[in-house]
């Protein structure tokens, strides 16, 4: 595993906005019901270029294939609780294994790489962060990481993470990245993403997101970079009736292991139980089966 820090040796800032729309999920989504914590929106930087993709003729990679062409695109009505009903998975994502696009460039070797720097203006402003978040901007760190698609490649993810946390998160993702464990998608959201209309199909795996607690006024952890969702669409939140995200019910089936899925004792609950994060899918009154942080909250 190789770390390198500095502004002059990350990959380069590279987003577009893809067709999977935002990752609506139990800790990594849009907020909860009432108001954004107040600040000035932050502008949206506009990639210079981009990374190849799988061409449009690919049919599969290994046992992925390309994302349905509805993905993203089919919006669901908000209920009076401030969220979707639940509905039932459709059949192209009952075992969800979906081609990876790339952000940004797939490293070449096909090894795990890490990059650890002060965020870049430019990676900021297309952040959720604004002056109002509870962490100041130089205690942030935006890292790269390698990561194994479904499709069996290597790719290059990005993340904004809490200062005193970026080293332990690279040795978490080289773990996982060893592993070869599944991560469909990583990278930043912007406020833009986090307010889209819920489409309930995401699956971003991410971390800062500046937000309160769901239904709560007190701010998340992800808000102070303190806490990461993998897969949100393999390992669902669930509280009564409300599961996010909102077509990943079939997910809710813990004892049918699929690739993407966080498990007991398994790569991913090891790996942040290694740096002291604790797991969502221990909590007794809900279930974040995505949700992992240093704090356990």
């Amino acid at each position: 595993m190789r770390v390198r820090r500095g502004a002059g040796r990350m990959w380069g800032l590279l987003v577009a906005a893809l067709f999977f729309g935002h990752a609506v999920a139990g800790c990594s989504g849009g907020p909860p019901p009432g108001p954004r914590p107040s600040g000035p929106p932050a502008p949206t930087a506009s990639p210079t270029t981009r990374a190849p993709s799988p061409s449009p003729t690919t049919t599969r990679i290994g046992n992925a294939t390309p994302a349905p062409r509805w993905l993203g695109t089919r919006v669901l009505p908000v209920g009076p609780n401030g969220f979707p009903a639940a509905r039932d998975t459709p059949p192209e994502l009952r075992n969800r294994s979906i081609i990876t696009v790339d952000d940004l460039p797939p490293p070449p070797d096909g090894r795990f790489h890490a990059t650890v720097e002060a965020v870049p203006a430019g990676v900021l402003a297309r952040s959720s962060w604004t002056k109002a978040c509870p962490v100041a901007a130089s205690d942030l760190r935006y890292l790269t990481v390698g990561f194994r698609g479904f499709d069996g490649r290597a790719h290059t993810g990005e993340l904004l993470v809490n200062a005193r946390a970026a080293d332990d998160m690279v040795a978490v993702f080289g773990r996982l990245f060893a592993a070869n464990f599944p991560i469909e998608r990583m990278r930043i959201s912007s406020a833009t993403d986090m307010d889209a209309p819920p489409t309930g199909d995401g699956n971003t795996t991410e971390a800062f997101a500046c937000r309160p607690v769901r239904g709560n006024t007190a701010w998340s952890q992800h808000a102070y970079g303190l806490a990461v969702d993998v897969n949100p669409f393999q390992n669902p939140y669930h509280k009564g009736r409300v599961v996010l995200p909102e077509l990943a019910t079939a997910y809710l089936d813990r004892a049918k292991a699929r690739p993407g899925m966080v498990r007991p004792r398994g790569p991913v609950v090891r790996a942040f139980a290694a740096v002291g994060w604790k797991w969502g899918g221990d909590y007794r009154s809900l279930k974040d089966y995505m949700h992992f942080s240093a704090t356990g909250g």
